[in-house]
């Protein structure tokens, strides 16, 4: 496999992993289940990306935690580097997938922005944007540095 392919293998993992401890994950599950079907059941890749999610979620601030990390991920590098050897063009759509929701995005550095506002009614002001401070304050009153 050429050097980018192995290096988009590995960001792809790491990008697939970390997206499964976050709120982003059924965003994204959706499409590594269109990208993992194309050699496997889509029904049979949901399951296996939900068991891995449910072991991770339940290994967080566990001893087990980081070593669940790296053997998840080595599973889900190994998965994407026969998907790519056997299906090529799929390098395009994990390209697209590493480029919206990977590590650098997640991590606050400039990249794609995603919002949504779930759970019914909302009853109050909605903010949009990263790194909000002292916007609400209990005292009713102008703060001192206003």
């Amino acid at each position: 496999m050429e050097a980018e392919l192995a290096m988009l293998v590995g960001t792809g993992a790491t990008t697939v992993v970390g997206l499964m401890v976050t709120e982003t994950w059924e965003q994204a599950k959706q499409r590594l289940v269109r990208l993992f079907a194309r050699d496997a059941r889509a029904a049979t890749v949901d399951g296996e990306l939900d068991e891995s999610r449910t072991a991770l979620t339940a290994a967080i601030g566990t001893p087990d935690e980081e070593d669940l990390t790296t053997d998840v991920t080595a599973a889900v590098r190994l998965r994407l580097r026969r998907l790519l050897e056997q299906h090529p063009e799929a390098a395009d759509e994990l390209r697209l997938l590493v480029a919206e929701f990977g590590p650098a995005v997640r991590n606050g550095e400039p990249g794609a922005v995603h919002n949504s506002i779930t759970g019914g009614t909302q009853h109050g002001p909605v903010f949009q944007g990263q790194s909000f401070s002292n916007i609400f304050h209990s005292s009713g009153g102008p703060t001192p540095d206003q």
